[in-house]
């Protein structure tokens, strides 16, 4: 007998808060804070004590820090680093639409 495997994308659902976020990718609230500023993350909240990050912004934030971190890049270039890379993907997905048909 065949074994079923059910998954579940949780990080559309999963929301996090700016403490939250920070813990969970291990980085400094100052660093999240510069990322917002920068537009790397788009928490949804007027203040930082109301944002709220979608799950999403866990795995952009912890690509964030690898480039920090290892690469020594910037907060402007980690933006335009994960802006590049976003373009890319959507220029992959329409390359991959295109095929399909």
């Amino acid at each position: 007998m065949s074994e079923r495997i059910v998954m579940a994308i949780v990080e559309e659902e999963l929301q996090f808060s700016l403490d939250e976020l920070c813990r969970a990718c291990h980085a400094r609230e100052e660093q999240v804070r510069v990322w917002v500023d920068e537009g790397v993350l788009t928490p949804l909240g007027e203040s930082a004590t109301e944002w709220r990050f979608a799950g999403a912004s866990l795995r952009r934030a912890r690509l964030a820090l690898t480039l920090t971190r290892e690469l020594e890049i910037n907060a402007p270039g980690v933006a335009l680093v994960l802006d590049l890379m976003d373009e890319i993907e959507a220029l992959k997905a329409s390359l991959r639409r295109r095929s399909a048909r």
